[in-house]
């Protein structure tokens, strides 16, 4: 028997835990639903996807998202995030900055990878940055459940967030890594990664989430922490890092 997240075109993850794969750049929007909150994370590449995913949200669980999570700063991941008003957002320190700064930036690169002139000008116009800065780790109440929200990087980007979600019941933990892991293609190293330290970033996500996590990658099906760890061994030969 399908659930209601798997009805609505979600994969459930555990109690309370979803996300999407969302159609054209396969990029991962998670969703974690407490007693009093409910977080996304990530938002998706233009206002429509944001808004689309929150009516999406209601359907399933009869009420509005409370806080967003964004993973790093690329537009398939932040730019739906104006759809979302009232609601607060949380990413890594500094990314806050660097998206008030870079929104001309990120409107040419949504436009270089397919969005529409209009909507990525729309969706960069009114970008909201973060409200809360996570140095290091931040926990989030949402009620019965608490979410984890951890600065393991840099290395996809100079601001990488990653969110744990405690298991329930014996159920594994649960890590949206961002794109710091991929699995539907090798992990992708744009003009702001930090290759020599990316694979530190691997390291600190997987003592974060440990042997039994389901880890959920940035784009591509959820892994275990072996794919992970084979991840930051290829990404360490790749970029000549040395063993950790």
């Amino acid at each position: 028997m399908h659930t209601a997240w798997e009805e609505a075109g979600w994969e459930q993850l555990g109690d309370g835990v979803a996300r999407r794969r969302m159609p054209r750049w396969d990029e991962t929007i998670g969703v974690i639903a407490g007693t009093t909150g409910v977080m996304i994370v990530d938002t998706g590449a233009t206002l429509r996807d944001g808004a689309d995913l929150r009516r999406a949200i209601r359907g399933v669980l009869g009420r509005e998202v409370t806080h967003v999570a964004l993973t790093h700063p690329h537009f398939d991941h932040v730019l739906g995030t104006a759809a979302f008003a009232g609601v607060e957002v949380f990413g890594a320190a500094g990314l806050g900055e660097l998206l008030r700064r870079g929104k001309d930036g990120l409107r040419h690169d949504a436009m270089r990878h397919g969005v529409s002139r209009d909507a990525a000008a729309e969706a960069a116009d009114l970008l909201v940055a973060p409200h809360h800065h996570v140095h290091d780790q931040l926990t989030v109440e949402l009620g019965d459940r608490q979410v984890l929200l951890a600065n393991v990087g840099p290395g996809h980007t100079a601001h990488d967030l990653a969110v744990l979600v405690p298991g329930r019941g014996g159920s594994p933990e649960i890590v949206f890594c961002g794109d710091l892991v991929e699995e539907s293609g090798e992990p992708q190293a744009g003009p702001d990664a930090l290759p020599q330290r990316w694979p530190g970033a691997l390291d600190r996500l997987l003592s974060l989430g440990g042997e039994d996590a389901r880890y959920v990658p940035g784009h591509g099906a959820v892994v275990d922490a072996s794919f992970v760890r084979a991840q930051r061994d290829a990404l360490a030969a790749r970029f000549g890092v040395a063993p950790s």
